[in-house]
């Protein structure tokens, strides 16, 4: 594939002013060099739910939402693309990036795409998600791409999230509102600060007279589905990424190509998985190898960012929370942030979405990795159909995902602790002592990093009066608590002090190094209520408060943040829907 990502040598402007600058790096590969659906219409009006029977992507017009309005962008975000802020609030930019794309100034094209994909929950494939019970009507129901760009030598896809109706919509209305959008808007620079492979946010635009109503939970509510339903305004957030592609995609192809069900099936597979090196993996597959062996090293790259990307999720106290194919990005990288939640007091089945289930808490998302990464090995295997030695080589690249897993979760835990070496007995007793107490996850990693001489500094993030469902089902003896977490504390110490002394690091060092891991900020889901409730009233400080805090993760920030940012979750905010758990946000 001829891609000017690979090709392109000079650096853009250093500020990007107006949307004419950024229609000069505009390069449209997925729909240049994929099949396009043989069913759909050229001009993109394809709206109304159908089945897709083969092509890669279709054609489709996304739907602006009615007089938009500015909420906010990503200073960050803008500044590594070389973008002007002010451009965020420019008719044209906002224009398009509220879903009207009829005016953009060439060689943009005024007509987006979106794209088909299959589903498997925990290494079982699904149809019955489709409404036409065939899986040839499931994908992008309300997400649009309308540009792929070049910008620095990096290429981008740019997604309106809620940009309206698309022949995978399965009968929904195509938008997303504001209170969602704020969350995912939020969660994707937070976790780009965070250091965590992630699609990342680009601006957010809201109506100030479209309405949709949506289940939700009423005040105070400790149901735990939604026993309400609220008219909310209508939002459109533009993610970007380097790709869209998931293991979803892949498997619908594999699908089609292992039961033959078009003649170009095999080979709009192929094209698919050379689409996917060529978007995600260039940079270290080399193009002119056999597709045999293109195979195996994007098995082997995959399974290496696959499960870097779960370690380092457990390290920040991420949950997915719903990490289906269909949100597992080829590139490695967090996808979709719908269910997703943070760990205030720590359980290692913490779950915040109701219908996640076990299989996709906290800590055992590794697990739920693996049954993505045995669902992509399905999916590519017919292109080894005729190379047993290839085909033996991915197998055993996947059998060694879980020891690859391991390793990596066992290297995270111990740079938490400020170990060099993994102690499984330390880390046993820690987890036992963490969910006995509870413990803020958050807050007892960072107090632990200024490496305190006694266990006083870490008792400001013990919970006290939190048990339940979520938390241990015994009552610990506090005595016996406490002297427990003395003895941890001290063997903890001792092997700091005996790694110290033989890598020739200072305490001071070894803090300094923890507090780089160790994250003193994380967006809580009682951080972000307040905000979205402040800004369906059209107020957006609380939004911009945050993304300024939450964008410094690491960072000790001023003592009035830390005084409102660094803190326990209260008492009272425990099993309340949509702070502590929610139904799948819309």
């Amino acid at each position: 594939m001829n891609m000017k990502a690979n090709i392109q040598s000079e650096q853009v402007s250093t500020t990007i002013a107006k949307l004419e600058d950024i229609a000069k790096l505009a390069d449209y590969s997925l729909m240049d060099t994929l099949n396009c659906d043989p069913d759909a219409t050229a001009n993109g009006d394809d709206h109304e739910p159908r089945q897709v029977f083969s092509g890669h992507y279709v054609p489709v017009t996304p739907t602006p939402i009615a007089n938009p309005e500015y909420v906010t962008h990503s200073k960050d975000f803008f500044r590594e693309l070389g973008f002007n802020d002010a451009m965020a609030e420019s008719t044209d930019f906002m224009a398009m990036f509220s879903g009207d794309i009829s005016h953009l100034p060439q060689p943009m094209r005024k007509v987006g795409w979106a794209t088909g994909y299959a589903l498997s929950i925990y290494g079982t494939e699904y149809i019955q998600q489709c409404p036409f019970r065939t899986g040839n009507g499931y994908g992008d129901g309300r997400a649009v791409s309308v540009l792929e760009a070049v910008i620095n030598n990096q290429r981008w896809e740019m997604q309106l999230k809620g940009g309206g109706r698309t022949p995978y919509c399965r009968g929904g209305d195509g938008r997303a509102v504001l209170r969602s959008s704020i969350r995912e808007f939020l969660a994707q620079e937070h976790m780009h600060a965070l250091g965590v492979p992630t699609s990342r946010s680009l601006s957010l635009y809201v109506s100030k007279t479209e309405k949709v109503r949506r289940p939700w939970y009423s005040q105070g509510s400790h149901a735990q589905d939604p026993d309400t339903s609220l008219v909310e305004p209508v939002a459109i957030s533009t993610r970007v990424a380097p790709s869209f592609i998931r293991v979803g995609q892949l498997e619908l192809f594999g699908r089609r190509a292992r039961s033959n069900q078009h003649p170009n099936a095999m080979q709009e597979l192929e094209k698919i998985v050379q689409h996917g090196i060529d978007r995600e993996y260039s940079k270290v597959i080399d193009n002119s190898l056999s597709m045999p062996e293109k195979i195996v090293l994007l098995a082997q790259e995959f399974r290496n960012r696959l499960t870097s990307l779960v370690a380092n999720w457990v390290r920040v106290g991420f949950c997915q929370g719903n990490f289906n194919s269909d949100n597992c990005a080829l590139g490695g990288y967090t996808l979709d942030y719908g269910p997703f939640g943070f760990v205030d007091a720590f359980h290692p089945f913490f779950q915040s979405w109701t219908g996640g289930g076990q299989h996709f808490a906290f800590l055992n998302q590794g697990e739920a990795a693996q049954r993505n990464f045995d669902m992509f090995c399905t999916a590519v295997r017919p292109l080894l159909a005729q190379h047993q030695d290839f085909a033996q080589q991915l197998t055993e690249i996947q059998i060694s995902f879980s020891k690859a897993m391991q390793t990596k979760m066992e290297t995270m835990w111990a740079a938490k602790l400020g170990l060099n070496i993994y102690d499984p007995m330390l880390f046993s007793e820690l987890e036992s002592l963490m969910v006995q107490t509870p413990v803020d996850y958050t807050i007892f990693f960072r107090e632990l990093s200024s490496l305190p001489h006694d266990i006083g500094s870490l008792e400001k993030s013990f919970y006290k009066g939190v048990n339940g469902s979520a938390q241990s089902n015994h009552s610990a003896n506090p005595e016996a608590l406490k002297k427990a977490w003395s003895a941890w504390f001290v063997k903890w110490n001792s092997l700091i002090e005996l790694e110290s002394v033989a890598s020739g690091h200072s305490r001071e060092q070894v803090s300094k190094q923890m507090k780089l891991v160790n994250p003193k900020y994380s967006l809580r889901e009682w951080f972000v209520a307040p905000a979205y409730q402040q800004a369906s009233e059209g107020n957006y400080t609380l939004v911009k408060e945050l993304q300024d805090v939450m964008t410094q993760p690491y960072a000790e920030q001023t003592q009035v943040q830390q005084d409102k940012y660094y803190k326990l979750k209260p008492l009272a905010f425990f099993d309340v829907g949509g702070l502590s758990h929610y139904s799948c946000s819309s």
